[in-house]
């Protein structure tokens, strides 16, 4: 096992200019908001962050190709993927919150729950039982922030692991407030007729029907001001041929964020979702990629290369802050310059 604050190997010299940014994003939206209101005084010491090249702040392609059995562990990717291990630093702008997130173990999940315990938050992450290495890493760097972790390793493609995993959060930490619906499958396949009912039910199940019943158990919890923020994509938008059934839950993801945020407006609950482009997760090495396509993946993008999960966490964060009381029903991309609706 890598160790629990590891940083991609190959992490270029400028990381403490990442650590500066990264950080400057996640206090970027209280500080303003405190000046606002005429309280500059309150607000939190914030460091000069310099500025950094997006271009050449993260690994390039090509990279190695590889493969790993599904649902593939961080730790096994090469270049390793950043999220946020050392480069995220918190301005306590979710301190007291109680947050639950699926797939926290690798990928966005990961990086959300790095974040949201650095900003002050208590998390529980959801994940495969196969995942265990990279979770327990998550659980020691969310309680090396002095917050409350809680590993809940299941299958989401079963209701009862739903009702579990909320069950279990809000026993451990007294309540709900944030709900992150991040996991996700993802097989590419040449053809339809590639892609069995077996393998289609499993993408639906994991994506859309996991996203309900977690959202389902959770809402008697969530009280006036909590937020849930559901992972979508831009394969919603532009769907690749080879990602069929994926790209259609990733659709239907934005439809039920969007419709859930006008019923549960009357409740004081923000719904949002999250749309990444291509980015370094242990998604694309494990089925998510087409065999030989890992080599040059994101280097289609303006970019040149994929995201890295820690440039993704800021979102996470500011859709989970209070300061963003407004903002509800939307659908925020986040794709290395490539335009998006």
């Amino acid at each position: 096992m890598a160790r629990d604050d590891d940083t991609p190997a190959d992490s270029p010299p400028q990381a403490t200019t990442r650590r500066h940014a990264i950080g400057w994003l996640g206090a970027g939206v209280a500080a303003p908001g405190l000046v606002a209101a005429g309280s500059a005084a309150a607000a939190p010491a914030v460091p000069p962050r310099p500025l950094i090249d997006p271009r050449t702040a993260y690994p390039r392609p090509p990279f190695p190709e590889q493969r790993q059995p599904w649902p593939g562990l961080a730790s096994q990717m090469t270049p390793r993927p950043d999220h946020g291990e050392r480069s995220y630093v918190g301005a306590g702008r979710l301190a007291g919150r109680k947050a639950l997130i699926t797939g926290g173990d690798s990928g966005l999940g990961r990086a959300a729950a790095i974040a949201y315990a650095r900003e002050g938050a208590d998390v529980a992450i959801g994940y495969l039982p196969a995942e265990e290495p990279d979770a327990r890493e998550v659980i020691q760097l969310i309680r090396a922030e002095g917050r409350k972790a809680l590993a809940l390793p299941g299958d989401i493609r079963l209701e009862g692991t739903c009702s579990r995993l909320v069950a279990e959060t809000v026993t451990a930490f007294g309540g709900l407030d944030i709900l992150v619906n991040n996991a996700a499958r993802q097989h590419a396949a040449k053809s339809i007729m590639d892609i069995s009912t077996d393998f289609f039910d499993w993408t639906m199940k994991t994506n859309l029907y996991a996203m309900f019943w977690l959202t389902k158990y959770a809402l008697p919890h969530l009280p006036p001001g909590a937020a849930i923020i559901n992972t979508a994509s831009v394969v919603a938008f532009d769907p690749p041929e080879d990602l069929l059934d994926y790209s259609t839950t990733k659709a239907g993801i934005i439809a039920f964020t969007q419709s859930l945020a006008k019923q549960l407006a009357k409740k004081g609950v923000r719904v949002n979702a999250i749309a990444p482009g291509p980015y370094w997760t242990p998604l694309q090495p494990s089925g998510g990629q087409l065999p030989g396509e890992i080599a040059n993946f994101g280097a289609d993008t303006p970019y040149g290369r994929p995201g890295q999960p820690v440039e993704i966490a800021p979102l996470f964060v500011q859709l989970a802050d209070s300061f963003a009381s407004y903002t509800s029903g939307n659908v925020f991309p986040s794709t290395g310059g490539t335009a998006a609706p």
